[in-house]
């Protein structure tokens, strides 16, 4: 935990600040600032002692930073540049920037096709958004999830059961808006079981919190 005197030169002015269990958390401009969704997942973070988890879509880094209290190692992955350069910011804020390692990639992209990982945490964009907003800058990126909603989890879900461990698990948030019975049905077909750990429930969606596990 950090109690802000490793700030990081790196934070620009603008930047908004989080405190969250004790960590501090710097959200830059063009990076999505965690909300409730992402807060569903940190809620339910369960990580055993020396797992390897990837954080995929890690934003500012919250929830592998989170997870470093007890992981051996964290690969934080994002496609958006400035999430990138905040995460490291602050993996560096709160003293963890040795255990995580963050790159730049488009989902398991940077990673070697048989490298697996204890827990795979993903917060992806799922909101059903015309194709002409979700082209509009990297901060829609991280809740454009096209037309359907479901362009980047149906890429998620037939790329992670090979990156999961035998006793590997899973944490994946998504809202009824996005067809949410497609994405039991694959990770069915895929040989995971999964079950609901908690749900958000609004006006307009309700958000699900996933776990998936192998049968």
């Amino acid at each position: 935990m950090s109690d802000g005197t490793h700030l990081s030169r790196d934070v620009p002015e603008g930047s908004k600040k989080l405190t969250y269990k004790g960590y501090i958390f710097h959200i830059f401009l063009k990076v999505y600032e965690p909300s409730d969704d992402t807060f569903l997942i940190a809620d339910c973070l369960e990580v055993k002692e020396g797992a390897r988890v990837l954080d995929l879509g890690t934003g500012c880094g919250i929830l592998g930073i989170l997870a470093a209290e007890r992981a051996e190692r964290i690969i934080g992955i994002d496609i958006n540049p400035h999430a990138v350069r905040c995460a490291k910011a602050n993996a560096k804020t709160n003293g963890i920037e040795g255990k995580m390692d963050l790159v730049r990639g488009d989902l398991f992209q940077p990673l070697k096709s048989d490298e697996k990982f204890d827990l795979i945490l993903f917060n992806p964009p799922y909101l059903p958004t015309p194709e002409r907003e979700g082209r509009r800058g990297w901060l829609e990126k991280a809740w454009s999830g096209g037309p359907s909603g479901r362009r980047v989890i149906d890429r998620f879900l037939f790329e992670a059961p090979r990156h999961l461990t035998q006793e590997g698990v899973i944490l994946l948030t998504q809202s009824d808006l996005s067809n949410i019975k497609r994405t039991l049905a694959i990770l069915e077909r895929k040989g995971l079981k999964t079950e609901i750990l908690d749900e958000l429930k609004f006006p307009f969606e309700t958000i699900f919190l996933l776990r998936a596990t192998r049968m």
